[in-house]
């Protein structure tokens, strides 16, 4: 089938770069690439959604989450800076 195709840049320069790396005509390249874009479409299976279930981490004893650099120093000493 013969078409008249409008590429945007940035897939034209992708193009060229895979047309240098496999030595492929234009032709060859973009069907190739097409071909491989529909059908990894049609791979894809649909996956159940993701779950993140929270739970509580506690507070070790001694230490506070209100200042980020007291607990810095408290964990890895003055050396932390």
């Amino acid at each position: 089938m013969r078409t008249t195709l409008t590429l945007d840049e940035d897939v034209a320069r992708k193009l060229q770069a895979e047309m240098r790396r496999s030595g492929g005509s234009f032709k060859q390249t973009v069907n190739e690439c097409l071909r491989r874009g529909l059908n990894a479409r049609r791979e894809l299976k649909p996956r159940a959604p993701m779950v993140v279930r929270a739970r509580p981490l506690g507070l070790r004893p001694g230490l506070s989450y209100d200042s980020i650099g007291d607990l810095l120093e408290q964990l890895e000493g003055p050396a932390h800076r």
